[in-house]
């Protein structure tokens, strides 16, 4: 560990070096680059050993509108346009936001995303064709009685554990004391692990996608993990 204190200093200029962060002493001579563990940019330090990066999409877009803002280099021709598309999605009926989420994530992250929609649509047309056809609901109210179903409450039990399962991977890869423990890991995995490292690893990895999304649909039907009807004493 370096004992000496340093300043913080954010190159805007990129002609002189790469427009980042860095930690200067007190002759104002830049020492160490300071490369984040989300979105970083170097994955090997200079003694060679490998360093774990994450990617975080959403917060890419908005390094690059608040860079554009700070460098007064923003392209306001790109933003009027998208600006324009959004207003014509919304006169045409289409929610803007998700059209945009979609354009700007990662065909890896939208593809699960649109999975979990059709999910849904499904699930939708059954609870408007079957068990509220003898209701006279509107659009609105359909909607918000799929909302409360259970399906709803299962997928929002996905996002909070992928979440949590994120922060403890972050955490494992951030703190030296565990990289023996992730290296133990990392190779265990490699050599006995298909799901992990193989030649059929990426369709292996379907199997439990398919097995989630198979579930969250049978809970959607309430053919799984039905809700117990209330009981009232008199």
């Amino acid at each position: 560990m370096d004992p000496q204190s340093y300043r913080s200093w954010q190159r805007i200029d990129p002609s002189g070096g790469p427009a980042q962060r860095y930690l200067v002493n007190d002759r104002g001579e830049a020492v160490y680059l300071v490369d984040p563990g989300i979105n970083g940019t170097h994955r090997v330090r200079p003694d060679g050993s490998p360093v774990t990066k994450f990617d975080a999409p959403k917060a890419t877009l908005m390094s690059y509108i608040i860079k554009g803002i700070l460098s007064h280099k923003l392209p306001w021709a790109l933003v009027l346009l998208g600006v324009m598309i959004a207003i014509t999605l919304e006169m045409s009926g289409i929610p803007s936001l998700a059209f945009a989420v979609g354009v700007y994530l990662p065909l890896a992250s939208s593809s699960p995303i649109f999975v979990g929609g059709m999910i849904r649509f499904l699930i939708d047309r059954w609870l408007r064709k079957h068990k509220f056809h003898a209701h006279d609901l509107t659009h609105d109210e359909l909607v918000a009685e799929g909302d409360k179903s259970s399906g709803v409450l299962l997928a929002s039990g996905y996002i909070a554990g992928g979440a949590l399962a994120g922060i403890v991977i972050a955490i494992m890869a951030g703190l030296p004391s565990l990289a023996s423990t992730n290296e133990r890991l990392a190779a265990w995995a490699t050599a006995h692990n298909p799901f992990f490292n193989g030649p059929h690893a990426d369709l292996l990895a379907l199997i439990p996608f398919v097995a989630l999304c198979v579930l969250l649909y049978l809970v959607g039907r309430d053919l799984l993990l039905a809700p117990r009807p209330a009981k009232f004493r008199a």
